[in-house]
This record gives structure tokens, sequence and C-alpha cells, in this order.
């Protein structure tokens, strides 16, 4: 048997006929470039988040980006963050000529550990950037607390979790902004890159609308510098299509996630999941100090998996400038070296689970 880590072509199979009509509905509107499609689908993402405002744009690292620049994020600031993430966390900061600075995670969620976080404060730092990783929220309770106390902004990376809940309530609306991913292989998932922020500030939204299309206010007129960060209609258009069915793909994920942790809690460890979130498992990932011997084992019996993320941000090459060294967050590269993730999409069958999991199983019998 041979599964693939994500089936994109048994994803889309049953939404063809749907997908094609509706691009054909905006090759027929000659609208490709934000206009009603985008329109419609920010107000579907009001509703479905609780946000009172959703800016589509081009991808979620310009939404990062786009967030921070609206915030005031500039030269000479800092903005805490993680280390144990996708690099464009951290790229956007450093674009904007601030400073990354990163506080280590906590081992059972892999999101910011927010112990840490007061250590990493400085007169420079301007604002906080959670990642609510693998789909599961960070700790936002005490994040704003912190925010608050030190009247920092706080932008939500949940390019991974759309549809997650903390305490009941979704996530993106906890921050000044909260930045999504509809990259093709997210739970919510574009046909190409796009993008989404969300926030309950009308100043916020105001200027972000404005900095996606070079600061332009009108056509032709120009308040500011700005950049060319629009969502295309096509995108939002297949994005309506699916949102529609995107908590019954979150469930189908949890009930792949729950026979995972039937048939592997005795064997590796298994993702914790915080009593007070709902998890979307944009990933399921498991830790084991044999990570590489058994990927190995797996790919010979036909299970594709992936490593997010094999080297944390500050090991990066391209982040030797801020002199961090291996020692610098332990618990992120001790994760990069043990971190796998399973197979976890809504079209896996019940048969393919128990495949993997007997796999594993084998492996470590």
């Amino acid at each position: 048997m041979k599964v693939p880590f994500i089936d994109l072509s048994r994803h889309h199979k049953p939404l063809r006929n749907e997908l094609l009509r509706t691009f054909e509905n905006v090759l027929d509107s000659n609208q490709f470039i934000l206009g009603d499609a985008v329109k419609q689908f920010e107000t579907e993402l009001v509703a479905y988040t609780g946000a009172r405002y959703a800016i589509g744009v081009s991808n979620c690292t310009h939404a990062l980006l786009l967030s921070l620049k609206a915030c005031g994020i500039g030269s000479g600031d800092e903005v805490i963050t993680t280390p144990f993430s996708f690099i464009a966390t951290a790229e956007v900061i450093a674009l904007l000529g601030a400073t990354p600075v990163f506080c280590d995670i906590d081992p059972k969620t892999f999101n910011i550990d927010t112990d840490k976080i007061a250590g990493a404060i400085s007169s420079k730092t301007k604002a906080l950037m959670p990642v609510h990783l693998y789909g599961q929220a960070a700790d936002m309770d005490k994040i704003m607390h912190i925010a608050r106390e030190k009247n920092l902004k706080v932008i939500e990376d949940m390019a991974q979790a759309i549809g997650a809940k903390y305490r009941g309530k979704m996530i993106g609306t906890f921050g000044d902004t909260a930045c999504i991913s509809f990259f093709p292989t997210k739970n919510l998932s574009a046909l190409g890159d796009a993008g989404l922020i969300l926030t309950n500030n009308s100043e916020l939204e105001q200027t972000i609308r404005i900095l996606r299309v070079h600061g332009a206010s009108k056509k032709y007129y120009h308040d500011s510098i700005g950049f060319n960060d629009r969502l295309d209609a096509v995108q939002a258009a297949f994005l309506h299509v699916k949102l529609k069915y995107l908590d019954t793909w979150n469930e189908r994920r949890r009930q792949i996630a729950k026979k995972y942790d039937d048939g592997l809690r005795d064997v590796v460890m298994i993702p914790y999941i915080e009593p007070h979130n709902e998890s979307i498992y944009h990933q399921y990932t498991i830790r084991t100090s044999r990570r590489d011997d058994l990927r190995d084992s797996l790919s010979n019996k036909g299970i594709g998996t992936a490593i997010h993320y094999p080297l944390p941000l500050h090991l990066q090459n391209a982040f030797q400038y801020l002199n961090y060294s291996k020692g610098s967050f332990p618990e992120s590269e001790k994760a990069a070296e043990e971190v796998l993730c399973l197979p976890i999409y809504q079209d896996l069958t019940d048969e393919e689970v128990e495949y993997i999991i007997d796999a594993i199983k084998q492996f470590f019998s």
C-alpha cells in the first residue's frame, strides 16, 4: 500500500466540477484581481471567524509583512517570536529592518513558551508574534496579558490554524491582526498562493487595505509607500467553494488524530493538545529520538512523512547575523531532531491510518 503524505488529486476530485464552474464564472466576470469574489470571501471569513474585518492578500508571508508595517514596526524595533516555525515568520520582521528576537518553545505543544517571553523583552520590543503551530493555539491569555502590560502589538501567525479554537473562541480574534495562509496544502487551500488578514481594529483595517494596493487610498493617489499584495479573484472564488466544507474536513482530521492517538500513545510521543484548545491538526506530529530511521522505514513501506522543521530559524544561515548559536534554544533544537509529521488529511481512509499505525508499531517492536 502507498500512502502519500498529502494527496491533492484525491482532495480535488469530488470538487472538480464545482471548481471548474467557479473558474468559468470568474473568467466570464472579467474581474481577476480583487473585485466581487474577493469581497464575498472576505465577508464570509468575517462570519466564520468572528473578526470584525478580513482583508484578502497575495499570501500569508505578505499578510505578516503588511500587519507589521501597519502596526508601525520598522528599523531599530524588536519583535519576539519562535525559532521553531517556517522562515516567513521571522523573515518579514527582518525585511522591515526590525530584529527578530527568538524565544524557545514549550516542548509539549511546540508553541512559544510564554514563561520565557518576559526575559526576551527589551526597550526596543514593539510586538509579539506567536505562531499557532500545527493547528493548535498558542497560550493567548498569557500573551495578551504581557502585551497589555508592556504596550506591545500582537500579530498572530495562524498560517496553519484556520478553524482552531482557544477556550471556545476562534483564534485570529485575539491579537491586533492575525494572518492566514491558503497555500495548497493547508486545511483550507487555494489552487495557488493566497492569504488573508483578520483584525478588529478599523484603523489597521484601513491602513492594510491601502498598503496592499501600492499605498493608494484611490486609484493613482498614493498616501504612502505600499506593496502589490492583492488577492486574485479566482483564488477567492475557489476558497469560497471550499469554505463550506472546512468544519467537516477539520472534524475528519480530529477523528484520524484520535485513531493515531489510540494506536500510538504507548509507542511514541503523540501530540499534546491543551484541554482548553481545539486543534485542527494541520499536522499530526510525533516525536522520537529514532526519527530518521523511522522515517526511512515508513518510506520503504510506501508511507510519506515530513519534517516540520529540520533546522530552527536561529541556526539558519540567513540569521547568522543575530549571533545565536547551537544551544541558544535547546527545546527548539531538540524538537528539530525528533519531530515527524504523519499523513493527516480528510481523504485518508481508516484502512490507510491503520496501515500507518501498524508500520510504526512494527518498527519499534
